[in-house]
């Protein structure tokens, strides 16, 4: 593989107590209809205000203030150092990178948030494109994620992998027509990511595919 392209959330960091806590926080705060804690999970990898209509049904003004709200709650909950990478998620970016390996992120972070985790985590300097949610017109699993770093790169389809842990993320890979591997520790459910070409339960298997 000449690129390998990375979801953020569920597959390089480990996200879900965050961002969970911040969406009840919201969801409590705006009195609307209790989810649990799984079902709350089920709608990371999309994009902020879409995790909230998908999740329960709401007019553009409240959706408006679940955004407004998350923003103001996860400013106060994600203190440093409270979001980690797996396991073996460093070191394996590192030889990747070593071996000439084109590395991107695609995710439906926030572009702010998403590269203040990569800095922390010390694998910035690693990340050849970052593409954010405010980067592109069509979110996961929409193509245009992946689209935009093959602009960039112009690689054979055949030689770039898409890496993520929701269905989302494997879609999207397959909408751009390239090569797909599912990671099965993140926030998707495994019967999820069989659709992928690989499949993998550590992320340092990634070397043996590329």
């Amino acid at each position: 593989m000449n690129t390998v392209i990375l979801d953020f959330d569920g597959t390089i960091a480990d996200t879900r107590s965050l961002i969970v806590k911040t969406m009840q926080q919201t969801i409590a705060k705006l009195g609307l209809l209790a989810r649990t804690d799984d079902q709350c999970a089920e709608m990371i990898g999309l994009p902020l205000r879409q995790s909230f209509t998908d999740l329960i049904p709401m007019d553009d003004a409240t959706a408006d203030e679940c955004d407004k709200t998350y923003r103001e709650f996860f400013a106060i909950n994600n203190k440093k150092g409270i979001v980690k990478p797996f396991p073996n998620v460093v070191e394996t970016i590192e030889e990747m990178y070593a071996m000439g390996v084109v590395i991107a992120i695609a995710s439906s972070r926030g572009r702010d948030t998403l590269v203040d985790f990569l800095e922390e985590m010390g694998i910035r300097k690693y990340i050849s494109y970052i593409v954010s949610a405010q980067d592109v017109r069509n979110a996961k699993p929409a193509p245009d994620m992946v689209n935009l770093v093959l602009a960039h790169t112009e690689d054979n389809l055949d030689d770039v992998l898409m890496v993520g842990d929701t269905v989302f993320d494997i879609d999207m890979g397959i909408n751009a027509g390239v090569k797909t591997c599912g990671v099965t520790y993140g926030n998707g459910k495994e019967d999820e990511l069989q659709s992928a070409d690989y499949i993998i339960s550590d992320f340092r298997q990634l070397l043996d595919i590329v």
